[in-house]
């Protein structure tokens, strides 16, 4: 599709709503060519302190013109989103009409739909009210409406028992097993990088140590933390141990409320491994088998079975973790409606008190478009999904946090659903973007939120382990600038 500015140069706005109502599309740019079939001008022009979006969209024969405006009376931050929410609507209302794409999520794009709730909540509506603005200002289906409704409630529930200085910490480990075909994280097979674990794991123990200091240094309470990947439990149970302990020396954790390890990979767990997990008083761990198909697990590039993920259960639930959570992932290649079915029914019987559902995203990282695999249709994914929600709240789940990634099959959704007092808090806080978030290791994203207009400041670590142990002045530079943040107060 090419796509011609006028009057403006909003691209990543522009592709946003684009890529979320034709994820299939490649965008070019420039005006639209005799032989072109798909095209689109989008026309802004301000006047008399309003802001008109129009979009002219031209989709294989037919043409639809549509157009949005917005009084602009707020701070220039709160006016530019005024001016992508009305490039948003003249988008989607072009595109419905001309191409009948009505996706669920309505006009909303972004990675936090929930955030358009919680704004209405803070502002004094009802959930039922939230609901119907979402439904008739922004299109959405009932369904999404609910959810969006419902993680925006657990957000500002999160949120009140927070302070200026409550910040969470996150751990990442940039190793696995074996490199999934869906996935696009900087992690390295285990297999052909294992020299680099030990070395890893020095330099991020230093890491550890001055984060430590300067939070306390600060006076900040970590209320929330998070050890991803990766899969932290491919580090040996010593280790962990290791890790887990210079973590504990580092930090005040007086007032953490909850510690999440990711044991992720079924085929990393063992008894060891989770006892030194309880050891350290970790409250949840994550056994993430992704689907519970082992032809699906295949065509992943997983080398467990749904065997393993059955005696990791077993063993976690031994072990006696406060809280336990599930993923799976809607749309993986070789998958059914069916066989997602099955899945969720196994993973709920299971008894993981937590059960997050992910929407394949179709990154450009991943094998899963190098190689060429067979992926479900965005009509399966939707039936996929249409099960999950009813199936986990007649269950006892409710949705507490979702998100969205670009490139999602069907421009669907992720929601993370548990049982009561299963909420993982840090889902909650970084997703909702309601505390400052300090990261350590390789591809760690530091997170700074603004006290007053919660802007977002983000400071990143190297990617690759061997860059990150290579020049720990990045990581400095960026504790540095997190320390700044909170010494202006």
């Amino acid at each position: 599709m090419r796509i011609t500015f006028v009057g403006h140069n909003e691209v990543y706005a522009a592709e946003q709503s684009l890529l979320a109502l034709f994820p299939e599309e490649k965008l070019t740019y420039g005006p639209p060519e005799p032989a072109d079939t798909r095209w689109a001008v989008l026309s802004m022009e301000e006047r008399e302190g309003r802001c008109r979006f129009t979009t002219e969209l031209h989709w294989d024969g037919n043409t639809a013109v549509r157009e949005w405006s917005e009084t602009l009376s707020g701070t220039d931050y709160e006016n530019e989103g005024l001016r992508r929410r009305c490039l948003g609507k003249s988008v989607f209302l072009a595109a419905r009409d001309a191409a009948g794409i009505a996706p669920a999520w309505g006009s909303l794009t972004g990675v936090r739909p929930a955030k358009v709730a919680a704004k209405l909540l803070r502002q004094g509506a009802e959930p039922e009210e939230a609901v119907r603005r979402l439904e008739e200002e922004y299109y959405v289906t009932h369904d999404r409406a609910v959810l969006a409704a419902e993680a925006a409630r657990a957000g500002l529930d999160a949120a009140a028992g927070l302070s200026r200085r409550d910040i969470a910490a996150y751990i990442g480990i940039p190793f696995c097993p074996t490199r999934c075909a869906y996935c696009s994280f900087v992690s390295s097979s285990v297999e052909r990088s294992l020299r680099q674990v030990e070395p890893y794991l020095e330099a991020l123990l230093e890491e550890v140590r001055a984060a430590g200091e300067l939070t306390r240094r600060h006076a900040l309470r970590v209320r929330a933390f998070y050890m991803g990947g990766g899969t932290p439990t491919t580090l040996s149970a010593g280790q962990m141990d290791r890790l887990l302990t210079a973590f504990e020396s580092a930090f005040d954790l007086s007032a953490c409320a909850e510690t999440t390890i990711e044991a992720g990979r079924p085929d990393t767990i063992d008894p060891e491994k989770l006892a030194v997990l309880r050891r350290h008083g970790v409250t949840r761990v994550s056994v993430n088998p992704q689907t519970m198909e082992d032809r699906v697990l295949r065509a992943i590039g997983r080398r467990h079975t749904a065997a393993d993920t059955r005696r990791a259960m077993e063993q976690v639930a031994a072990a006696g973790f406060q809280h336990v959570n599930m993923d799976l992932i809607a749309g993986l290649p070789e998958d059914t409606p069916e066989g997602f079915r099955r899945s969720l029914d196994e993973c709920i019987a299971l008894g993981a008190n937590n059960i997050t559902v992910h929407t394949l995203s179709l990154k450009k990282g991943s094998t899963i478009l190098t190689e060429g695999l067979r992926i479900p249709p965005a009509e399966a994914v939707a039936e996929m999904l249409d099960y999950a929600a009813p199936t986990l709240r007649a269950a006892g789940y409710a949705p507490y946090y979702l998100y969205r990634q670009k490139y999602m099959s069907g421009s669907f959704e992720n929601v993370g659903w548990c049982r009561p007092g299963g909420e993982n808090l840090y889902n909650i806080y970084i997703m909702e973007e309601l505390c400052s978030i300090l990261s350590m290791g390789a591809g760690g994203s530091t997170k700074m939120v603004g006290p007053a207009d919660r802007r977002i400041t983000r400071a990143f670590n190297l990617k690759y382990p061997q860059e990150y142990i290579a020049r720990p002045e990045k990581w400095q530079a960026n504790q540095a600038e997190f320390a700044a943040f909170y010494a202006e107060e």
